[in-house]
Formats: C-alpha cells, structure tokens, sequence
C-alpha cells in the first residue's frame, strides 16, 4: 500500500466528496464492475483515441506503482478498452486501479480476479491499436466537467469515483475522519432510540 493510500485509507467516496467541498465526482456511470472494490491512489492521466487501446499499453509500463489510471476516450464510448491481459499486467506493475470513462471488456475474469476497475460500461466491442494514434500520457484530461492532472487523489469505491486535487488530499482525509466520527455517534443514538428528526434539528 502507498502511503497516499494508507492515508486514506477505507475513505468513502461519499464522505470525502462531502469534505470536500460537494467538488470532484466524476460522472455516476462510472461505477467498479464488482461492488466491493475499493480504490485510492495517486492519478496517473490517460488521453486516449476513440476504439484504440495502444496508450493504455503504453500507460500500464509509464505509470508508477501504486497509481491509479484516469483514462479519457472522448465519445468513444462503445469499445471494450481493458480486459484481463492488460489488467494482469497492470497487477505485475503493482498499479493500484483502473478509472476510464469507457468501456471494458472480460468484466466476469476481472471481477473475479478483484484488482480495482471503474468503467462507464461493459462492452465487447475490440479496439486497433494505431501506433500514430493521438493520445497523451501524464497530462491533464477531463471527464465530464471535471479536470484531472497527475497526482490529484482518486478515490473510487461502490457509490462512484471522486477526484481531490493533490494539494488538498490532506486536508480531505482530516475532515473525512472527522465526518466518519459524528456519523459513528450518530448510529449510536439511532440504536439507543433517537429519531433523525431531533438528531439532526429537522422538527
């Protein structure tokens, strides 16, 4: 584990999004093809041409341990990008996850196999791979309004995929703890007969 991860460690998306500010939720059709997959780590940005999956081969091997790729397929939505060959080879680099706004494919072995992936959709539609394709590596991408660069702090679980800019992860992680606190008090007062109404003033 990175240390970015352990300092977010198990942070919902929805908590963080609130400490957050309300900011950074990616589009709500990203979703991890398995329920239970969790992911947090540094963003590794991928542009990449519509049906083309060179620059996802190109990023599994430019990324860093422990990152998380952030791929942009503009409106190319309809194609199976990842599958399991390059998601073995993405666990052999020791990459953390897997966020791309388009499709994946062999999503039964993928989710089996557990490693992280978020995807907009499955689809079994192959990709080329044009080596003069017009992709980019590490620089800045956006994704339904909202804009990633590299090392900004990604943190994906069931509820969806949310992105902190790096100089405020710090901050996030401390205000999240501290959501994850007052929440945990207030499932203790649910459990001793307290109502929602008085808890949170809304008679």
């Amino acid at each position: 584990m990175t240390a970015i991860e352990e300092s977010v460690a198990r942070i919902g998306s929805a908590t963080a999004h609130e400490a957050a500010g309300t900011v950074g939720a990616l589009p709500s059709v990203i979703k991890p093809i398995a329920a239970a997959m969790y992911v947090a780590g540094p963003a590794f940005p991928v542009r990449s041409p519509a049906g083309d999956n060179l620059w996802l081969h190109r990023a599994v091997y430019a990324a860093k341990p422990g990152e998380v790729l952030v791929v942009d397929v503009g409106e190319g939505f309809e194609y199976g990008y990842w599958g399991e060959v390059l998601a073995r080879a993405a666990v052999a680099r020791g990459l953390a996850g897997l966020v791309i706004h388009g499709g994946v494919r062999d999503s039964a072995a993928l989710a089996e196999r557990g490693w992280p992936v978020f995807a907009e959709r499955v689809c079994l539609r192959g990709t080329v791979k044009d080596p003069a394709g017009d992709g980019d590596l590490g620089e800045p991408i956006r994704i339904g309004g909202v804009d990633i660069e590299l090392g900004d702090l990604i943190i994906g679980d069931a509820a969806g995929v949310l992105r902190i800019p790096r100089d405020r992860a710090d901050e996030v992680r401390a205000r999240s703890m501290e959501r994850d606190r007052a929440e945990s008090a207030v499932f203790g007062r649910l459990e001793q007969g307290a109502s929602t109404l008085d808890i949170y003033g809304l008679r």
